[in-house]
């Protein structure tokens, strides 16, 4: 985003001893600070950037990020479980829980974006109610008899909840960062990397020992404690006026060139994104890896995308998000093409799981240079829809990716006539994983023409 603060309040800042002070109403730098003080019209705001109040909310936010997002992120745990553990043995319906709590939370964001800035006055108590809807939809499904319960509460309930918490803390973050816009987001989006590193692990220690009713009861409770103290942080930076004006859904950006060319890019390299994280452990059995040891790589995947978000937002503030789209797409094609095709042996598998994780897993930091560049183009547009659009597509290609790869690996094209992961049964996953990174960055060949 430009390097000026978004508000809604038509709010001026300046700059008084290292922190700012926002004066609210009629006032501009010509009127005596008495002036000022005599209608109570002023305001003193911490500073954007840096600041204790500025990290403690980045801090908070990347455990929210951790928490609300790990959980579906870590479903296979729950999708191996549900699939050979009584009730729910012989449905075949498990893997539509997973979809619907990732996909509802992707694919929902223009909506809820656009509700809390209709009404702005919501976005605190949102936190409050997607908190106890999330609570209240893991409770509900540790008393699940079928399936269909767990779709309803465990999947649709629970990213109706996510939702609601999610979407004020991505709102209040474009106030407390501006120049460090990138880089924030990018720590607080590896909040979910590091909740595959941690979450997976916990839950399946839990499954195995007590059971599905039990791990998610504890996870309510760990859910609960975790997150309530940080609602505290998780609050806006600007004061919502008493008098603002409700803000009309401005999507005239939906039709610019630049938001709909690296709108595909976003989409196209979701649709093979996560294929990887899904098919990993399987083909590293083939490999002779035990059921432990399945796990290893997509744990590393997760590592090294902790680090890959923080890198590229950081990278992002400062370069043309072309520029971050072309590292990503030439780190994650390579990769896919090169290391996991002829991936043989464990080591080279693992050095694929480290690549794709830092050029892959980070490709949704570049999210702030969309947004920039489109607000280049459209002045008036407001970037948290864009956002919550490029989230919405990303949720296009989530959903699309479980059947689209379903397809594939039933195929089993090359299978004993390639070397490598080509010739495993899962040739048709790397082909297609690797065409969609490529294509992915798409919005690179748009500038070179001049459409971005």
């Amino acid at each position: 985003m430009d390097n000026t603060t978004t508000t809604e309040l038509g709010v001026s800042n300046h700059r008084q001893n290292g922190t700012d002070a926002t004066a609210i109403g009629q006032f501009d730098r010509g009127d005596s600070q008495s002036d000022i003080q005599s209608q109570n019209q002023e305001f003193y705001l911490p500073p954007v950037d840096r600041g204790r109040d500025a990290w403690l909310f980045l801090a908070a936010a990347f455990i929210v990020e951790m928490l609300v997002w790990g959980f579906p992120f870590a479903f296979g745990v729950f999708q191996e479980y549900y699939g050979t553990h009584a009730p729910f043995a012989d449905s075949g319906k498990i893997a539509i829980i997973g979809t619907c709590a990732m996909g509802i939370m992707y694919l929902s964001a223009p909506l809820i974006f656009g509700l809390l800035q209709r009404f702005p006055k919501t976005r605190t108590p949102a936190i409050g109610v997607g908190l106890v809807t999330m609570s209240l939809a893991l409770g509900l499904s540790s008393l699940s008899t079928t399936v269909t319960h767990l779709i309803v509460s465990q999947g649709i309930l629970y990213a109706i909840g996510g939702g609601l918490v999610y979407a004020p803390t991505i709102l209040f973050m474009d106030e407390w960062f501006v120049n460090k816009k990138g880089f924030a987001f990018g720590v607080m989006w590896a909040g979910t990397a590091f909740g595959g590193i941690v979450i997976p692990i916990l839950l399946q220690y839990l499954l195995s020992t007590h059971g599905f009713r039990t791990t998610l009861r504890v996870w309510v409770i760990v859910l609960f404690v975790f997150t309530v103290p940080l609602t505290y942080f998780l609050k806006p930076r600007l004061p919502i006026s008493q008098t603002a004006h409700q803000r009309r859904f401005n999507l005239s950006f939906l039709t610019n060139r630049t938001f709909l060319l690296l709108q595909a890019g976003n989409i196209v390299e979701a649709l093979g994104y996560f294929i990887p994280s899904i098919y990993l452990p399987s083909y590293a059995r083939t490999l002779g890896a035990s059921v432990s040891l399945s796990t290893l790589p997509v744990i590393l995947f997760n590592v090294a995308s902790v680090f890959g978000c923080v890198a590229m937002g950081s990278i992002t503030d400062k370069y043309h998000v072309t520029t971050c789209i072309l590292l990503s797409t030439i780190g994650s094609t390579v990769g896919v093409f090169v290391i996991w095709g002829l991936a043989s042996t464990f080591p080279v598998l693992f050095v694929f799981c480290v690549v794709y994780g830092l050029f892959a897993g980070s490709f949704s930091s570049t999210w702030p240079g969309v947004i920039r560049a489109v607000q280049r183009e459209e002045r008036g547009v407001d970037p948290s829809m864009v956002f919550a659009c490029l989230a919405a597509g990303r949720g296009i290609g989530n959903v699309a990716c479980g059947p689209l790869s379903e397809a594939l690996v039933h195929n089993h094209a090359w299978m004993g006539d390639a070397s490598g992961a080509y010739g495993s049964g899962y040739g048709t996953l790397v082909v297609f994983t690797g065409v969609t990174a490529m294509l992915g960055g798409v919005g690179v060949l748009g500038r070179r023409v001049g459409w971005v």
